[in-house]
């Protein structure tokens, strides 16, 4: 006869087994609710005995010796995956690992096999640190370097330059899908750029529409510096390819290179991107100005403290042409339309007239055109070159700017000139609008002077610094924005 028969202490100990699966969290409920029980249909009752099981559990049995056997070690079994279920559960705490019924229940019997199941289900370690690639560590150095410079960012693991030339400024873009409208006059300070520690010869804006926001600046300092001149005012680079003052400096045409000329000699070719020199010429004089060919940006002129005038082609890195004239200096030097002549401005002033103040020369032939171009007794610190008509403006120390005719014999108009402003002894820059219709100059003063270029009217003076304004450049597409600069080293934007 079959019987089933259950232990009298089943209930204690299913108690005890669920304060266990509790503090495991991991058996399924279900399995703690079974019994054990011994089914044997041919069993011969025998006296009850106590058999103490493991963990002190006692354990009563009804049947002969193999089912008792049997039994405990059924219930070993047990007792042994729910110790094995709790080791896993404190060796998973520190990964943070889900306790879910479903997970714990797949668990596999084996403990190593348990802990790689365990391995696979997190996501996230926490408390533990991971592995970190050496490569990878390099990088927070890298980054720091990056916070305290903001020119460099990193790309990888190396650092390389930012782009200063590809970004399009917000406050540019707008104006760059139509013509340009006509110049205005600024009447507001939008910012001021601080930085360098020596009088500011020149600003010039980018000639390429698309980074026009990008100023340029050359520096008694040693330095010359690009600007975000539109919206930041940052400064984005700094170059310093020269041992003595940069004296001049302008933008290639492409808007990638900018050359300069300094009082070390020597005229460089710099990448405006990189920094890097390009090309670098020894022109044995202190050099004032410099001047790029308009037709073939490849050559440009060097002139300085010197009776020559040297031409140098970037792409062979050797002097070209050279212009002798009976002078001491070189003061400035202009290309007219079509690079066939150019216009030299020198120190060379007689005693009953300015012979040999402006001097025309042929470009291919290094002949002399004219030198009987201005006749009063004044030397001319700049020139400037009409964008439209055929005609050039020179500033000149009697405190005006003089115009003339830029077809030979470059006659001056005697009927207009531009006055109100001062020069006295001051490289004093004078600069048109891209439309022609306004001239704009500076002033020892500290101000900057407008004039409308057809009746030399002046329509505006603003005062722009208290130490004299040493050169005015107004803005190729935005309408009402010009850049000064001054003899203490200020930079200012206006619009």
């Amino acid at each position: 006869m079959s019987s089933l028969v259950a232990y009298e202490d089943s209930e204690s100990e299913d108690e005890s087994l669920n304060q266990t699966q509790d503090e495991a969290s991991a058996v399924p409920h279900e399995q703690t609710k079974k019994h054990v029980v011994c089914s044997n249909a041919k069993a011969t009752p025998s006296p009850r005995s106590l058999t103490p099981g493991p963990e002190g559990a006692v354990l009563e049995y009804h049947g002969n010796i193999s089912e008792r056997h049997s039994a405990l070690h059924h219930r070993s079994q047990k007792l042994d995956r729910t110790a094995q279920t709790k080791h896993l559960r404190d060796a998973a705490a520190p990964w943070n690992l889900p306790e879910t019924q479903g997970q714990i229940s797949h668990m596999p019997q084996n403990f190593s096999d348990g802990m790689n199941s365990t391995k696979r289900h997190h996501t996230v370690p926490s408390g533990v640190r991971p592995y970190i690639p050496k490569r990878k560590k390099l990088a927070p150095s890298v980054e720091t370097a990056n916070q305290k410079d903001p020119a460099v960012q990193v790309v990888g693991n190396q650092s390389m330059q930012s782009q200063i030339l590809s970004d399009v400024s917000a406050v540019v873009k707008p104006y760059l899908a139509h013509k340009p409208d006509a110049a205005k006059i600024p009447r507001r300070l939008l910012m001021s750029l601080g930085g360098h520690q020596g009088p500011v010869n020149t600003v010039q804006w980018s000639p390429v529409p698309h980074i026009s926001h990008l100023l340029l600046s050359a520096s008694m300092d040693k330095t010359f510096k690009v600007w975000d001149g539109a919206e930041s005012g940052r400064c984005l680079r700094v170059y310093t390819c020269h041992s003595g003052a940069v004296r001049d400096a302008c933008w290639t045409p492409c808007g990638r290179h900018l050359l300069t000329g300094s009082f070390d000699n020597t005229a460089v070719i710099t990448d405006a991107e990189t920094g890097q020199q390009t090309v670098k010429m020894d022109n044995q004089f202190k050099v004032m100005s410099v001047a790029l060919h308009p037709s073939n940006p490849d050559v440009f002129l060097c002139g300085g403290y010197s009776s020559v005038v040297k031409a140098w082609d970037s792409r062979s890195c050797k002097m070209v042409k050279v212009y002798k004239a009976a002078i001491q200096q070189t003061l400035d030097i202009l290309f007219l339309r079509g690079g066939l002549d150019f216009i030299t401005s020198s120190d060379c002033v007689s005693r009953d007239s300015a012979d040999r103040t402006l001097i025309g020369w042929d470009y291919q032939t290094t002949a002399k055109i004219s030198n009987q171009i201005y006749h009063e007794r004044y030397t001319c610190p700049s020139l400037a070159l009409h964008p439209l008509e055929e005609s050039f403006v020179a500033q000149t120390n009697g405190n005006y700017v003089a115009v003339f005719s830029s077809q030979q014999p470059y006659r001056m108009n005697k009927r207009r000139r531009y006055e109100g402003h001062k020069v006295e002894g001051y490289a004093v820059r004078c600069e048109f609008s891209s439309d022609g219709t306004i001239l704009a100059s500076g002033s020892s003063t500290g101000s900057a002077h407008f004039y409308d270029y057809h009746n030399a009217r002046m329509l505006h003076t603003l005062h722009a610094h208290s130490q004299p304004c040493l050169c005015v450049s107004q803005h190729p597409v935005l309408p009402a924005t010009v850049a000064t600069c001054d003899w203490s080293g200020e930079i200012k934007v206006w619009h």
